[in-house]
């Protein structure tokens, strides 16, 4: 294998390997809930819970948070003005349990996303030292607090986030959703973050925030991020520019969520948010997304282009079948640590292709100022070129 003349062929290699690398030490170094001592120490805890017509979603949440072996915690949830039954499914749950509050939310005024606004409602109302963010869709075992709370306590942390166990359904789920997973575990080198405090490279997973209150308040709370579509991310990195610390763990076996329902909604979810992620920057968000579909789609094009005789791209039957290997390697322990489905990793070239459609589709509804997320046109935003 002629390295010096396939510099493009090498250029992949060394992408993936890359990759390899960051996932391997990911998956090494990378800790559950359930990997820490658990603590003598249960801080009260405010479970916050915003809902927007959750009908399919909010009893299984609630009754799972309801279940919560941990001695101090009370669960608040606001209904934002659902127009399904999600107010007196609530109402039904409240009557049966003391930790249970809920919250009628108020209007949405000018400068707020709405779910913000709920969730600075509802820190509003917590009482608790710890405060723990969830979404209505998720779904919790009963060490879920515990282990969590003894997680923070024993990284020291100011801001714990998981991910969770992402269920996918139907194919589309299948093919769309389990692309963030790889995302984060394979270009992000999570403790490396940690350690440099590098802000711009952390990752907060809004399905599961727990913050100790005090750097809740001293960050600003979901005022400070009032306008922004990734609250999340947001909230993470100035807990972390802000001198306070930020950790990412497995939640995996605590926590499990079925983040759309269809393929059209998880397109709609990730169009919202794919170009806010990267803040609105047109350059790095393309130049990203280019490497990223070049590395792994192009090698599997360059085999079967070369299988059925056609070939389609100069890369070098060895370089391409490389990289193919490694980028298999790469999704099956990503899709392992989160929990996917085996086979599904044979589909990564479909999934990733599927997944930069939704890419540029997220750029033109930014651009045009159609983004809409739970039946809120989002405000026009500006972008920038860097």
């Amino acid at each position: 294998m002629n390295l010096v003349w396939h510099p493009h062929a090498l250029f992949i290699v060394l992408f993936l390997l890359f990759g390899l690398i960051t996932v391997l030490v990911n998956s090494l170094t990378v800790r559950r809930f359930d990997q820490y001592p658990k603590t003598n120490c249960t801080p009260r805890v405010s479970v916050l819970v915003p809902a927007r017509n959750e009908e399919r979603n909010i009893e299984a949440c609630v009754t799972s948070l309801q279940e919560q072996d941990y001695p101090d915690f009370e669960i608040i949830v606001l209904d934002d003005h659902s127009t399904d039954d999600t107010l007196s499914m609530l109402a039904r749950l409240a009557g049966k349990d003391s930790h249970l509050q809920i919250i009628e939310g108020r209007p949405l005024p000018d400068g707020w996303l709405g779910k913000h606004w709920a969730c600075h409602q509802l820190d509003r109302a917590a009482t608790g030292e710890l405060i723990l963010f969830v979404d209505a869709d998720t779904r919790h075992t009963p060490d879920m607090l515990l282990d969590s709370v003894s997680a923070l306590l024993a990284e020291r942390a100011d801001l714990v986030t998981a991910f969770p166990r992402e269920e996918v359904v139907t194919w589309g789920e299948r093919l769309l959703v389990p692309v963030i997973g790889f995302g984060i575990f394979t270009f992000i080198p999570i403790r490396l973050v940690q350690r440099l405090r590098l802000a711009a490279l952390s990752v907060t997973i809004g399905q599961f925030m727990l913050f100790r209150r005090t750097a809740y308040d001293a960050v600003g709370g979901y005022e400070a991020v009032r306008a922004k579509i990734v609250d999340d991310m947001v909230l993470g990195r100035r807990i972390i520019s802000g001198g306070l610390e930020w950790r990412l763990l497995d939640g995996t076996r605590h926590v499990s969520c079925r983040m759309y329902q269809g393929f059209w909604e998880a397109v709609g979810g990730f169009s919202k948010s794919l170009f806010a992620v990267f803040d609105y920057r047109i350059l790095p968000y393309f130049i990203g997304w280019l490497l990223v579909g070049t590395a792994f789609i192009e090698p599997a094009v360059s085999l079967v282009s070369r299988w059925v005789r056609t070939p389609l791209t100069s890369i070098p039957v060895e370089y391409s079948a490389t990289s193919v290997v490694l980028s298999i390697v790469l999704w099956m322990i990503a899709y392992r640590r989160f929990k996917f489905p085996a086979y599904l990793v044979f589909y990564y070239p479909l999934s990733l292709a599927l997944f930069i459609a939704v890419v540029i589709r997220s750029f033109f509804q930014t651009a045009t100022g159609t983004a809409t997320w739970k039946d809120r046109l989002l405000d026009r935003v500006a972008m920038r070129w860097l």
